[in-house]
């Protein structure tokens, strides 16, 4: 199973110089990824602007969304930037893609956030075919650059719905779950995703990722809870179970680690809730005590 780590990105204050150093330190790392996570109303740096940033200053490690909320963007320039970052990162890009839930976000767009899921799916076919080379529509001609991936970026459906589901069968090429790590529902929604990949007579099986937040070292933990809760903020009372599910000692990211393995996951991305640079060296020795 393959390792992955967030930009503290989505965090507030983090200072741009500290997101920088930070993808240089996990690229020399054990770790597979660097994840962003999306929002538009909040203070986080952009997810697509900040992974081309990252990719002039890494070299290996894959660059990943975790995910990013399509319907908030325009399939023609999305499409293309995702070809940008995928070409000029020598095809190292990973596009997980969602239709988000927080109003604010659609508002603040703005764009109709009912009927989303529709217009996520009308994304998705008019990526595949920009990708591919086709014309972008009647009396539209190809949009480039060409992804250094043949038909495009990996791309990772996240959500938990049956719809959600379903689109890894037709579009995907795996399923990214939310920020608990695995649990029954998580391992059930993968299923049903490999259901519809089997239904559209696809070949092998989608890939799994799994994620997680952590905050490790001492007199850390109130700290990335109130992170949590203020990023969490719109869910109310769920706000505070997502915060007691941070993930705070070596032992128990070992543990959270061993769970993705035993639950099938191909790659697990832990997401920080604190802004220092430590961050990558206390996660990476967690890391490589569980891989030793």
């Amino acid at each position: 199973m393959h390792i992955g780590i967030g930009l503290p990105s989505t965090i507030p204050g983090a200072p741009a110089p500290l997101v920088l150093d930070w993808a240089r330190r996990a690229d020399a790392g054990p770790f597979s990824s660097l994840g962003v996570l999306d929002r538009l109303v909040y203070t986080n740096y952009e997810p697509l602007v900040t992974l081309a940033a990252a990719a002039g200053v890494t070299q290996r490690i894959r660059l990943m969304t975790t995910v990013l909320i399509a319907p908030l963007r325009n399939a023609g320039i999305l499409a293309k930037q995702a070809a940008t970052i995928d070409a000029l990162s020598n095809g190292r890009l990973t596009l997980g893609l969602g239709v988000g839930g927080r109003e604010d976000d659609f508002l603040a767009a703005p764009v109709a956030m009912k009927g989303r899921g529709r217009r996520f799916e009308q994304q998705l076919d008019a990526m595949t075919r920009i990708w591919a080379g086709r014309p972008a529509g009647e009396g539209v001609g190809p949009i480039g650059p060409r992804p250094a991936r043949a038909g495009g970026p990996e791309v990772l459906i996240g959500g938990n719905s049956p719809d959600a589901l379903r689109r890894v069968g037709r579009w995907g090429d795996g399923f990214i779950s939310g920020g608990g790590g695995v649990s029954e529902r998580t391992v059930a929604a993968y299923k049903l995703a490999e259901e519809a990949w089997k239904a559209a007579g696809r070949p092998g099986k989608p890939r799994f990722v799994a994620a997680f937040y952590y905050g490790l070292g001492p007199d850390v933990a109130e700290r990335a809870a109130g992170y949590i809760r203020d990023y969490y903020a719109f869910l109310g009372p769920m706000a505070e179970y997502i915060a007691k599910s941070i993930v705070s000692s070596p032992e128990a990211a070992q543990q959270t680690f061993q769970s993705c393995v035993e639950a099938g996951v191909d790659e697990v991305i832990a997401w920080p809730c604190i802004a220092e640079l430590d961050q990558v060296d206390r996660l990476a020795e967690a890391v490589e005590r569980f891989s030793s």
